[in-house]
C-alpha cells in the first residue's frame, strides 16, 4: 500500500522535472545564438572602445593638444562606444530598446535631483577641461590649499604637496573661486637686512651670487636683487627668484643658507635691532 501511495507523487515530481528541463532546453536552443552573439558583441565592443579611447588620447597629445582635453576626448568617445554596444547587445537579445530608453530618460530627472552635488562637480569639471585654466604639472593654489596638479577628473581635482600629501578638491569648489596658477615654477620673495654703513653694491652682488650658486634656481626669468626698504636698524635687501614648484621649500632653505654664507664671506654686517636710550638728569 505504501508503494502505491508514493508512486503518484514520484510520478508528479518526475513529470515536473521533465517539464522544467524541457523548458530550459527549449530556451537555450531558441536563444543560444542570441545570447552568444550578445556576449561576443559586448566583449569585442568593450575591447574596441578601450583601444579607440587610448588611440584618440595619444593622437591628441601628439598634436600638442592640452593633456586634460586629450584625456577628456578619449574617455568621452570610449564611453559613447560602450553605451552604443550595450544597446546593441540588448537589441540582439530581443529586448525592445525604445521602452528602455524612455525609462532611462524618465529616471534621469529623478537621479539628477538626488545627485545635485556630484552633478555640479561634473559640470564644473567639464568647464575646467574645456576652458583649461590649469593643467597637469601646474602649481595651483585655491583658497588655503596649494599643490602641484596631479590629476583632473570630472568630479574632482587632485593636488600633490611637496610633503607628499594628496589633496582632493571637488571641482565645484574650484570653479568660481580665486585661483593662483604658478605653472611649473613658483616665485620666492625674501629679504635680508644689512648695516647702514655697509657697502650696498657688495651686498647685492653677494646675494646675487648666492642665489645663482644653487642649481635648482631657475635661470630664466633671472633672479632680482635690490634695496627693498629702509628699516629702523638696517637697509633691507630684497630678492626674488623662481624655483620648481615641486622643490619650493627645499630650494628656498638652500638659498637662504647660501645668502647668509655669502654675506658673511663678503664681510657685510647683518645688524640686529638696537635702541639708543638717552637719560636726562633733572636736578
Amino acid at each position: 500500500m505504501a508503494s502505491e501511495a508514493t508512486s503518484p507523487t514520484l510520478s508528479l515530481k518526475s513529470l515536473l522535472s521533465q517539464q522544467i528541463v524541457g523548458q530550459v532546453t527549449d530556451f537555450v536552443v531558441k536563444y543560444f545564438f542570441q545570447i552568444v552573439g550578445a556576449v561576443v558583441v559586448l566583449a569585442i565592443g568593450w575591447w574596441l572602445a578601450g583601444r579607440i579611447g587610448v588611440f584618440l588620447t595619444r593622437f591628441c597629445e601628439k598634436k600638442k593638444m592640452d593633456v586634460l582635453l586629450a584625456r577628456f576626448i578619449g574617455s568621452g568617445v570610449k564611453f559613447a562606444i560602450i553605451a552604443f554596444i550595450v544597446l546593441t547587445a540588448i537589441n540582439i537579445l530581443g529586448i525592445p530598446i525604445t521602452p528602455l530608453v524612455a525609462v532611462i530618460g524618465a529616471g534621469t530627472l529623478g537621479i539628477s535631483l538626488a545627485l545635485q552635488g556630484p552633478i555640479s562637480n561634473y559640470g564644473a569639471g567639464l568647464i575646467i577641461i574645456l576652458t583649461r585654466p590649469f593643467t597637469i604639472g601646474d602649481m595651483l593654489r585655491v583658497g588655503e590649499f596649494s599643490g602641484v596638479v596631479e590629476e583632473v577628473k570630472l568630479g574632482f581635482t587632485r593636488l600633490l604637496t611637496e610633503d607628499g600629501e594628496i589633496i582632493t578638491i571637488p571641482n565645484k569648489h574650484i570653479v568660481g573661486e580665486v585661483q593662483t596658477n604658478s605653472k611649473g615654477n613658483r616665485v620666492v620673495e625674501s629679504e635680508v637686512g644689512i648695516a647702514y654703513d655697509a657697502d650696498v653694491d657688495r651686498a647685492v652682488q653677494a646675494v646675487q651670487s648666492a642665489i645663482l650658486s644653487v642649481p635648482e634656481v631657475v635661470r630664466e626669468p633671472a633672479p632680482q636683487v635690490g634695496i627693498d626698504r629702509f628699516g629702523d636698524s638696517a637697509v633691507q635687501i630684497g630678492y626674488r627668484y623662481w624655483v620648481p614648484s615641486r622643490n619650493y621649500f627645499t630650494t628656498r632653505f638652500a638659498v637662504n643658507r647660501a645668502v647668509f654664507a655669502s654675506l658673511k664671506k663678503a664681510a657685510v654686517d647683518i645688524p640686529f635691532p638696537q635702541q639708543v636710550v638717552h637719560l636726562k638728569n633733572d636736578k
